[in-house]
């Protein structure tokens, strides 16, 4: 099968869920190819923004051929940014088309940009698009207000976009019902997975922490209230001396975030890093801990289990990845609640039963299986 991924964010500003998935579906024999358009905010971006390439970038990553190109957003034109988008795509994949053809199928990841853009191409080449949706209603409550009281006509047409997709792939079941207030459930969806590369991030011992300092590690973006942060700041006021808190992820090593821990023992901070930082990391922590207000499904979750090591976080995180001795749940911004819990997985040793259960939900073969199924569905209907 002739599979063209779109994603909605992509190198330098994430993407790396679409870049997964691409390789598990390319492994499982598809021809797989991405094509990317990467919108640069003049201040998030900077120099980037205007040193970025004005043509097509086209690269293999990881085995998988790429086509990249970058667009300059205008600051506050929300409307004129996503409309340019699209029609950045749609120039993309019409030239996609001239070189290698019409795909069977197209895979949009995320509604926002990919999705909208990808309604539009499969009218034109007359192709069914599935999305892969993996933003909680969280990212647009900060981008577009609580109950997205700005920008209308961008929730309405992502609802007609899911409404009219072949199949609407959420990350986690629970991602369906977070989302149903802003774009309800008039679609057809099949929950899926997200894809953890389980041969990186492999399982493996610890050393006994007898004597040395317990050891948390939280990698997750600086996006303060949204990943709770501020809850965890105040939690480890509650811990007993002898553990470590080390903190990764981009922004992380910000001056915001060294404030939010001015005077806390023993945290440290790592910065953005990539996956072999992370891994590391993982390898030399006792428990992860992730106290989120707002998650789709947490890809930094299913990578501890991987490795085997057990995991604290709140109520935001899908049943899915609710195991059994291995995930300890707290309330959403209670600071006293998730010490308790990071104090109770002290006593969890990790487990290769751990890496275990990742397996079998989120590795690369499960899920292009599990994918193949529903694209090939299309060809049934």
């Amino acid at each position: 099968m002739h599979i063209l991924e779109l994603p909605s964010f992509f190198s330098p500003h994430g993407g790396l869920f679409c870049l997964e998935q691409a390789k598990a579906l390319k492994a499982f024999g598809h021809d797989v190819r991405i094509v990317s358009v990467v919108e640069l905010g003049v201040k998030i971006d900077r120099e980037f923004y205007l040193t970025a390439s004005w043509r097509e970038e086209r690269r293999e990553m990881e085995g998988v051929e790429c086509f990249n190109y970058y667009m300059r957003a205008v600051p506050k034109m929300v409307r004129y940014n996503v409309r340019h988008w699209i029609s950045l795509c749609e120039k993309a994949v019409e030239k996609y088309v001239l070189r290698y053809g019409k795909p069977d199928v197209l895979h949009a990841h995320c509604c926002k940009s990919a999705g909208l853009a990808a309604k539009e191409i499969s009218q034109r080449l007359d192709i069914p698009y599935f999305i892969t949706e993996h933003i909680p209603s969280g990212f647009f409550e900060r981008d577009f207000g609580r109950g997205w009281q700005r920008q209308g006509w961008l929730k309405e047409r992502m609802r007609q976009a899911y409404e009219a997709a072949t199949c609407v792939v959420p990350v986690s079941r629970e991602l369906v019902d977070d989302l149903a207030p802003y774009f309800g459930t008039a679609y057809h969806y099949h929950p899926v997975s997200n894809v953890i590369d389980t041969d990186f991030f492999a399982f493996r011992e610890r050393k006994s922490f007898d004597n040395r300092p317990f050891i948390f590690c939280c990698p997750a973006v600086a996006d303060i209230y949204r990943k709770g942060y501020d809850v965890l700041a105040e939690a480890i006021s509650y811990l007993p001396a002898g553990i470590e808190l080390h903190i990764v992820g981009q922004g992380t090593d910000s001056r915001p975030m060294r404030d939010l821990f001015a005077q806390k023992p023993n945290v440290y901070f790592h910065g953005g890093q990539d996956k072999h930082g992370v891994r590391d990391l993982l390898w030399k922590s006792d428990a992860l801990v992730l106290p989120s207000r707002s998650e789709a499904q947490p890809l930094v979750i299913l990578e501890a289990l991987a490795t085997g090591i057990p995991v604290v976080t709140t109520e935001c995180v899908p049943l899915s990845l609710r195991i059994p001795g291995a995930c300890l749940i707290a309330p959403i911004g209670n600071a006293r609640a998730l010490a308790g819990k990071m104090q109770d997985v002290m006593h969890i040793a990790p487990s290769r039963e751990f890496s275990d259960v990742v397996q079998r939900l989120a590795s690369p073969s499960v899920v292009a299986k599990q994918l193949t199924d529903i694209f090939l569905s299309s060809n049934k209907e």
